[in-house]
């Protein structure tokens, strides 16, 4: 049932990246540290999304300092893996009742 939760959520989150001028480059991308939920372009910048979504509570508390370490690990391993030396942000999109997009959560 959650996985299930999390598969929809994505999808919503795409839609409305693809809505406001992303490109979707790759999706659910794992390594030995983590995963990354959706990894997307907006001109020449790479933002790396955790999607989280949740009604009681704001999802976002959810992106412990742990979880976000594993996610910078698996950024930095992606990036090298692929040969890309451009400008990247890792990012969060919330899922409520509406859709929040939060920049470089990393600061």
């Amino acid at each position: 049932m959650s996985r299930n939760l999390g598969n929809e959520a994505e999808q919503k989150a795409c839609e409305y990246l693809i809505q406001n001028g992303y490109v979707i480059k790759d999706r659910n991308f794992h390594s030995c540290f983590g995963e990354i939920d959706i990894i997307a372009t907006k001109g020449a910048c790479y933002h790396f999304f955790e999607v989280k979504s949740g009604r009681n509570y704001h999802p976002l508390y959810n992106i412990t300092p742990a979880k976000l370490e594993k996610i910078i690990k698996t950024v930095k391993l992606y990036l090298k893996a692929k040969n890309i030396a451009s400008p990247y942000s890792v990012d969060a999109i919330i899922i409520t009742d509406i859709i929040e997009i939060y920049e470089n959560i990393t600061f």
